[in-house]
């Protein structure tokens, strides 16, 4: 800072010399009605007045040491100390005041607003603080202010893994379906709300996500509905694929700890959580859309594939248990379906996942 100020005050010393700009004064108008820019404009004009009278000032104290020189009252090194102490306190004076009038200009900056196209209902998919990205807008305002704080941002969330049942008292390895190629995919969007005004540790993130979750069996098996029950049977002809998908429409909701960076800029405030630690744990509930069986086997020396879309008497009302703990947009991701698969089965099971997951910001 100190080489700063002496560089500011030689600056202005070569400057002395030469004759001072002239720029006719202009004082913010401070009606109503003026624009933001026509301020900044004003404000533009206030800071080379103050240059100017600064300089004119420090010209005087110069004059005024060559007189002393001249009349043999300092030495040559005493004036040339005093020329540079006066140029030092000229420069900071310059400094602080011009300080202040750009930090009222970025003000002014920051305050205009964005004409907008059109008002009405808007869906918005970003930054918002709008509770799941729905922003109305009155039609007799055209115009949105930019936000210094957004304490909501958004993202894609996508994952993929193995999936499988928990079935009421047997394990995982006597489990009829096959753990490999029984996986489950997921797309979705999810919004993340900072908790508290000032820190970003909490964050609370919903949404809503597309699950497909498929379990395939072994042993040549497939899904028979039985009066009011779900069972397995053997199918009469030799599979090549035995499978059966549940496709849900689900609200994910979690609270995510996490550290996070603090991005201060003069038009902005953000909290950035790019390669940072994050845990999230919570849950999910919504509706199966559809059921679905595929068979894939050869009759008669024609390969056939059958698409049974049926009701299985599975539960049409989906809820559960789910989690991710990872770093920046990559997470391991679980999630445990309360309600059982099938209605009425003497026997319950439940669906199971684990995997990864990538929020796409």
């Amino acid at each position: 800072m100190r080489i700063i100020m002496l560089s500011m005050a030689t600056a202005i010393l070569s400057l002395l010399s030469q004759p001072a700009f002239s720029q006719t004064e202009n004082e913010p108008q401070k009606t109503d009605t003026i624009s933001n820019q026509s301020r900044i404009n004003a404000l533009e004009n206030e800071k080379l007045r103050l240059v100017k009278m600064e300089k004119e000032e420090l010209k005087k104290k110069v004059s005024t040491i060559e007189n002393q020189l001249t009349a043999m009252e300092i030495t040559k090194e005493e004036a040339e100390i005093k020329k540079m102490d006066f140029a030092t306190i000229a420069a900071k004076n310059i400094e602080n005041r011009t300080a202040i009038i750009d930090n009222q200009i970025e003000l002014l900056k920051r305050d205009q607003e964005l004409a907008l196209d059109e008002g009405g209902f808007r869906l918005v998919f970003g930054e918002t603080d709008r509770i799941f990205g729905v922003d109305f807008q009155d039609k007799n305002h055209s115009k949105e202010k930019v936000k210094y704080d957004k304490r909501t941002s958004s993202s894609l969330i996508v994952a993929a893994g193995l999936n499988n049942a928990i079935i009421e008292e047997q394990s995982i390895e006597e489990s009829p379906y096959e753990i490999g190629g029984s996986r489950f995919f997921e797309i979705g969007w999810a919004w993340n709300t900072r908790v508290f005004k000032n820190t970003n540790w909490l964050r609370f993130n919903y949404g809503f996500s597309f699950q497909f979750n498929g379990i395939k069996m072994e042993d040549n098996q497939y899904f028979v509905e039985s009066g009011e029950q779900t069972v397995l049977e053997t199918f009469p002809l030799d599979l090549d694929k035995s499978k059966i998908r549940l496709d849900n429409l689900v609200i994910p909701l979690h609270f995510e700890i996490g550290s996070s960076e603090k991005v201060v800029k003069e038009d902005r405030i953000r909290y950035n959580t790019n390669n940072k630690f994050k845990l999230g744990l919570g849950g999910y509930a919504g509706l199966n859309l559809l059921t679905i069986q595929k068979l894939k086997y050869e009759e008669n020396g024609d390969n056939r594939k059958d698409k049974l879309k049926r009701n299985y008497n599975t539960n049409n009302f989906i809820y559960g248990l789910s989690g991710y703990v990872g770093v920046g947009d990559f997470s391991v991701y679980f999630k445990y379906d309360l309600n059982t698969i099938f209605k009425d089965n003497p026997i319950d099971q439940r669906n199971v996942s684990l995997g990864v997951r990538f929020d796409f910001d």
